[in-house]
């Protein structure tokens, strides 16, 4: 699994932006031995908080994907992100759109590794913990990052989304 594109186009994506963990060490993507889908399910298998854990969500606003990263412990609120954003609708985007626009599927989207870069808001509140987990590019694969890490790598804006 450590060979699929989508965990080695993510791996790709963190040396280029030399994403460090929160050791200081370069970030690596980690495949477990089971998928996990949920932030919950992520959480007990690397035995961290589920608020530690980053959602990559991708929503669809007014067409255009907008990728939120938010705490595991929360849901994001989306007439919140609407209204932040100024824009008409944000609402969940389908398995389709989700691929069409990261080339990854629900459950395993990452935070970056994308054909291209898309409008990105980390949720402000991952910032409370030194080391948060996100997805790899395939529902196994996970990765260790700081928040820090997190804003710059992906040139997200930091917001509060739930």
């Amino acid at each position: 699994m450590q060979s699929h594109p989508n965990v080695q186009a993510v791996q790709d994506a963190l040396d280029a932006a030399g994403a460090r963990n929160a050791a200081g060490a370069p970030g690596r993507v980690k495949v477990l031995d089971e998928p996990v889908h949920t932030a919950a399910a992520a959480a007990a298998a690397l035995g961290i908080e589920v608020g530690q854990i980053a959602n990559s969500l991708i929503f669809d606003a007014d067409g255009e994907p907008l990728l939120v990263l938010t705490s595991g412990a929360h849901r994001v609120d989306t007439a919140r992100v609407a209204a932040l954003l100024g824009i008409g609708k944000v609402k969940r985007a389908g398995a389709d759109f989700v691929r069409d626009h990261t080339g990854q599927v629900i459950g395993g989207v990452s935070p970056l590794g994308h054909p291209k870069p898309l409008r990105t808001l980390v949720d402000e509140d991952l910032g409370q913990y030194d080391e948060i987990w996100a997805a790899g590019g395939v529902p196994q694969a996970v990765f260790p990052i700081t928040f820090a890490e997190l804003v710059r790598v992906t040139s997200g804006t930091v917001a509060s989304v739930a």
